[in-house]
């Protein structure tokens, strides 16, 4: 597989075939040698959206949001969205599931009108864009970007089914047009009022083309850049994109940066722990299904998962090596491990808690389980974060000053799911290397939004780009051995 994932022909690729002699193989290598296809990465997708959409009514009685549902779901089209627009204040917790529920579904239908293989790459598009739903990605938004990419398939004579993921990622640029449409070109807004103008539309869906073209273009450059030790590539693209459009909007002619929108919801400050709840649950049933998918799929075992937790995660595609059922058995107790530990952390430090962003980043965290995350490669890049986190309190208790932040603020929270990404340098380089990369990354995600203004949803996936910048070099410049060089 080449450093251009992005753009390899997902429709044309072939399944694995049949080897030979296969009964002479033990039993562990026949499970992980079956020919695999990808139709349950789709329909695993699809149990995702059809989830959004169940627990949509269900938050909005649980939480006392009712028939407001679809009023406050009005109001979530209709918000500027820069990061961290939290969707549980500015909508309700039935309304932002019903976001996320609609864009998944519109993702799924894409899938099937346009027969697109559900790959791995596919499956972390799709997860990308439902984890925004909770944030900042709204089925308004995310048309013109996602419409650029289509008409570049066009003009460049491609099938569409190549690039519905490089579509996918580039709502991450959404925000911006959200801005266009109902902020940038009036001077008086108002929370819940629709000033629309005509250059605002146009400037929507300019944008949109705009990124339709430069986003492929820019992929596998940026790609190169950090040889694929960044799983979520399109992040240091899409980042630095964001970054010259911003100052060219904004700082280029002296406007100042939006503020992100705050709403008096009164359901949602008084139902923070019935929020926690929640999703709590909602988590641990999704993940424990998932987990028992893989368990059943996998001849009701885990023969073969100590195998995939060996892997570096450096360009590999683990349906094709392991098989779909060990892939699923990743996916569910790589979730877990992610959700004991953002419970751990709102539990010891202070912060934000289940806010809507929160919960969009724990998806978030999962994108790539199915090509090259889990959790041996994974936890250094967590010890990473808490080193830092607890080298920077040990400090500030020594010289006497308050720290401004801990493990439970917004963009930390954000930053660690993002900066899972960088296991293949844990995978590679051994515990000690993945360490210092989730070190560094915790460092840079504190300055990264300030760059593009907020208005790049994947701003954890350029934090650890730069990351990868940074530190790929330096261990190639100092001859520094892989420890897993497969």
């Amino acid at each position: 597989m080449s450093d251009d994932l992005i753009f390899e022909n997902e429709q044309n690729q072939p399944e694995l075939q049949e080897i030979t002699a296969i009964d002479s193989l033990p039993e562990e290598e026949i499970i992980l040698k079956k020919p695999q296809s990808y139709k349950s990465l789709f329909f695993y997708s699809l149990f995702w959206s059809l989830a959004f959409l169940v627990c949509a009514p269900l938050g909005a009685i649980i939480s006392g949001e009712g028939v407001e549902i679809f009023k406050n779901y009005y109001y979530i089209l209709i918000t500027p969205s820069k990061l961290v627009t939290d969707y549980f204040n500015v909508g309700g917790l039935g309304s932002t599931f019903l976001n996320a529920a609609i864009c998944g579904l519109f993702v799924n239908l894409i899938i099937v009108l346009t027969k697109t293989k559900t790959t791995p790459t596919v499956l972390a598009s799709y997860f990308l864009v439902v984890a925004h739903c909770f944030y900042g990605l709204n089925i308004l938004n995310f048309i013109p970007p996602f419409l650029g990419v289509f008409v570049y398939s066009i003009v460049r004579r491609q099938k569409f089914c190549e690039n519905l993921h490089i579509a996918n990622f580039a709502t991450s640029l959404a925000p911006f047009v959200s801005e266009f449409l109902f902020r940038y070109t009036i001077s008086d807004y108002a929370f819940g009022q629709v000033h629309i103008t005509v250059l605002g539309v146009v400037l929507a869906l300019l944008f949109g083309i705009f990124a339709g073209f430069i986003v492929p273009a820019l992929l596998p450059g940026t790609t190169r850049m950090h040889k694929g030790f960044n799983l979520y590539k399109a992040g240091l693209a899409i980042g630095l994109l964001g970054l010259f459009v911003y100052a060219l909007l904004y700082k280029n002619f002296g406007f100042s940066s939006p503020e992100i929108i705050q709403r008096n919801n009164v359901l949602y400050l008084k139902n923070q722990k019935l929020f926690e709840y929640f999703i709590n649950g909602f988590f641990a049933f999704m993940f424990i299904v998932t987990l028992v998918l893989g368990f059943m799929k996998n001849d009701k075992s885990f023969s073969g998962y100590k195998k995939l937790l060996a892997d570096s995660g450096h360009d590999i595609n683990f349906v094709e090596e392991f098989g779909s059922g060990l892939t699923f058995i990743n996916v569910g107790l790589y979730g877990i491990m992610i959700l004991i530990y953002i419970n751990l952390i709102c539990l010891f430090t202070e912060g934000v808690g289940f806010t809507g962003p929160t919960t969009g980043v724990i998806i978030a965290a999962i994108t790539f389980t199915a090509c090259g995350q889990h959790p041996k490669n994974v936890f250094p890049i967590i010890v990473g974060y808490i080193v830092h986190y607890l080298l920077s309190y040990f400090i500030s208790y020594v010289v006497g000053f308050e720290l401004g932040w801990s493990l439970s603020s917004q963009n930390y929270i954000n930053g660690l799911a993002f900066a899972t990404g960088l296991c293949p340098l844990a995978g590679k380089y051994g515990i000690k290397v993945g360490v210092i990369a989730g070190f560094v990354c915790s460092i840079i995600c504190s300055s990264t939004a300030a760059m593009h203004g907020g208005f790049v949803l994947y701003n954890g996936g350029f934090s650890a780009g730069l990351t990868a910048m940074i530190l790929v070099p330096i261990l190639d410049f100092y001859n520094i051995k892989q420890k897993n060089p497969n």
